[in-house]
């Protein structure tokens, strides 16, 4: 359900790159995860579902990897790598992948971007045994002086301040349940990983073969 099938608004992806990485010991972008680095992991993902693919935020020497948006200043967290992209991107809309999420797969990625696309959302996420996930995003660029707002505030959680854009233009945060995606097959993971486990969180190096172990688990 690429751009190009969909026949829709034009659509850039950014991969969140910029955190302190500081439970991992080392910039976790750089580590490898079944085989890759986990930012070309990521890159790759937002390929897959037909995206623009760049890098928000990145600490690292990555310019050879993808186009990369610089952090909106240093300590700022993950919103400063979102607000810094969106106000770079060109596109109608944007999409955010952590890199630290190698789990999601690029059919829920493009399910979510068409779901904006068609219903005109300001924020699209996913929601997971009825919890709302902060990422992947599709995030309208019409958001950005909320989620401005809500930076200089010191408020630094995303989807609180994801809630506060969409408020700001009249509306609440959409999440669409992936199991329902998972049962109807408009979302799927390539190595047969169950919904529940997509969101997996990569923060540690136990994380890291927490997550490499669930690819053999369920293949």
């Amino acid at each position: 359900m690429s751009q190009a099938s969909a026949g829709l608004e034009r659509v850039v992806g950014f991969v969140l790159a910029g955190g302190e990485s500081s439970r991992m010991g080392q910039d976790k972008a750089l580590l490898p995860f079944a085989g890759r680095p986990l930012v070309v992991h990521a890159l790759a993902m937002l390929r897959e579902a037909g995206l623009e693919a760049r890098i928000a935020g990145a600490r690292s020497a990555l310019e050879g990897l993808a186009p990369v948006v610089p952090d909106a200043g240093p300590g700022r967290g993950p919103l400063g790598g979102v607000c810094a992209a969106l106000g770079a991107c060109t596109g109608r809309w944007a999409v955010f992948l952590p890199v630290d999420l190698p789990l999601v797969p690029a059919s829920l990625i493009a399910f979510l971007v068409y779901r904006a696309q068609v219903s005109g959302d300001a924020v699209t996420v996913a929601s997971a045994g009825g919890f709302a996930q902060t990422f992947p995003a599709v995030v309208d660029p019409a958001a950005l002086p909320a989620l401005e707002s809500e930076l200089k505030s010191g408020h630094g959680g995303c989807f609180a301040a994801f809630q506060a854009a969409a408020a700001g233009l009249g509306q609440s945060v959409a999440a669409v349940p992936v199991e329902l995606l998972a049962q109807s097959g408009q979302a799927a993971h390539p190595d047969g990983l169950p919904a529940g486990v997509w969101f997996v969180n990569v923060n540690s190096p136990v994380d890291l073969r927490r997550a490499e172990s669930l690819l053999g688990l369920f293949a």
